[in-house]
């Protein structure tokens, strides 16, 4: 676009408001696109979803340092990670295909108290993310061509001010998606450890009598 030299500054402003807004019109013709379950069905709409799937289990176990140097070795061996730990709470992610078999193999640490599995659908998300981030992109594209037409420093100071906006709105997009795409590939597991309550010298006697009256009558 060309700028004459001699315009004042208050019309180069004008004209580039006028851009922007027709700038701005044709990204949000596009506006937000029908999920996936308004244009597919069946297995198919199942396949499309994108499931952040998570998972806590609660363990009561004989000695929680061993059971946590069983933990670390379960997470490495499943090329996982450790996302934060403690004596008695360790969370770490796993591939989301091998959550359940990961759930099986830390409930023979020791006796599971509680277990549950939940999955949050981020795909209506990922989609406005990826429309939003196509959009500035296409944006940047056509500023850079104003750029490199612009006949003077005002034109080229204002394009450039709106470039910086876009790059820094494209970056924090760009970090959402790789977020949501990392969170539905990689499912968060959430031990939670406490100690089995051992009995005293008066405890063991009555649990010693326990188990001989019991024997008792399963016997006769």
């Amino acid at each position: 676009m060309f700028i004459p030299k001699f315009l004042p500054m208050k019309k180069i402003t004008t004209i580039l408001l006028i851009l922007v807004g027709i700038l701005a019109a044709c990204t949000s013709q596009k506006g937000y696109s029908p999920s996936y379950s308004n244009v597919r069905g069946g297995a198919e709409e199942e396949q499309a979803r994108m499931i952040a799937y998570d998972a806590s289990i609660d363990l009561i176990v004989k000695n929680p340092d061993t059971t946590l140097v069983y933990l670390k070795q379960i997470v490495s061996s499943r090329k996982g990670y450790i996302v934060s730990i403690s004596a008695t709470r360790t969370v770490f992610r796993v591939e989301a295909s091998q959550l359940e078999s990961t759930l099986e193999e830390i409930g023979q640490l020791g006796k599971t108290e509680n277990k549950r599995i939940w999955g949050q659908d981020v795909t209506d998300e990922y989609q406005d993310l990826n429309i939003r981030l196509e959009n500035a992109q296409k944006a940047r594209e056509r500023y850079l061509e104003l750029l490199s037409q612009a006949e003077n420093v005002q034109a080229a100071l204002m394009v450039e001010k709106e470039l910086e906006r876009l790059n820094n709105e494209i970056d924090l997009l760009q970090g959402k998606i790789n977020r949501l795409e990392h969170i539905t590939a990689y499912s968060s597991i959430t031990v939670n450890v406490k100690e089995k309550v051992k009995p005293g010298i008066v405890g063991y006697v009555f649990v010693g009598l326990y188990k001989s009256v019991k024997w008792f009558f399963v016997r006769n």
